[in-house]
């Protein structure tokens, strides 16, 4: 009697087909990574060129970030290969990629205080508090109140969005947004990472994924933390291969 069906062929078509599909996708997202970079490597002299075509893209080694692509969404905690984003002492051809923020949830405090000032001048009210006085003060009051409120959580949200950790695939960088007027940047280059540790605790933690990434460097700031960032494994596995790769550079020669 002939096999009607055979599921070893089935199972090896299928896992052929995914195979096909999972290459496919990895190209696709080489090919976006690789257009982000055009206009970078167009500013290089042929000198600076002629050394960065040597280097591998991090798809080729990265197990972290081969299934990772372009995103452009500024507001992603954990934003892989960003656009349009440099920083000051960021050489020429230097490729980010990956910026950090903390894990969203971690501002769950400041955005629930300032809910609960917005309501408090209604309490006040209604508790008769502001009755003796005119109109026009209580106004003048509420005004002030809600400007402050409004101060509070912009400067919130600033301090959130411009605190970042920067990978690149030459250095680490902790950029410290400590007011309007000043900031901190402080940097390591990835053959001065001496040792990586990814924490992560509590049960908050672990339903959210995120904790603190520890780097001990040999530069002039021995230790830097990356608190609260999204997805700390893969951080730590990351800052691992760029450190092996760059082994691997100055094994053959290949470091500027």
């Amino acid at each position: 009697m002939p096999e009607v069906f055979n599921s070893s062929d089935s199972q090896s078509e299928k896992s052929s087909t995914l195979e096909a599909t999972e290459e496919l996708l990895h190209g696709v997202r080489k090919k976006r990574v690789h257009r982000r970079n055009e206009h970078v490597f167009a500013s290089l002299t042929p000198e600076q060129l002629e050394n960065r075509k040597n280097k591998r893209c991090v798809h080729d080694y990265s197990e972290v970030m081969k299934n990772e692509s372009v995103k452009k969404n500024p507001l992603n905690a954990f934003w892989t290969f960003p656009e349009k984003v440099a920083f000051m002492s960021q050489s020429q051809g230097e490729e980010i990629i990956l910026v950090l923020r903390k894990h969203p949830i971690t501002q769950i405090k400041w955005i629930a205080t300032a809910i609960l000032l917005c309501f408090l001048p209604m309490l006040i009210i209604s508790l008769g508090v502001f009755d003796t006085l005119p109109l026009r003060y209580q106004l003048a009051i509420n005004i002030s109140w809600y400007l402050l409120i409004t101060g509070f959580v912009v400067e919130s949200s600033l301090s959130w969005f411009f605190n970042v950790y920067i990978i690149t695939d030459e250095r680490i960088v902790d950029v410290d947004f400590l007011s309007l007027i000043y900031r901190n940047i402080s940097t390591a280059k990835i053959d001065n990472i001496e040792d990586v540790t990814a924490r992560t605790g509590g049960v908050i933690r672990s339903i959210f994924n995120f904790g603190t990434v520890q780097v001990q460097t040999a530069a002039e700031r021995n230790e830097f933390e990356f608190d609260d960032v999204p997805q700390p494994n893969k951080v730590s596995k990351l800052l691992n291969e760029l450190i092996l790769e760059e082994e691997r550079e100055k094994i053959e020669g290949r470091v500027q």
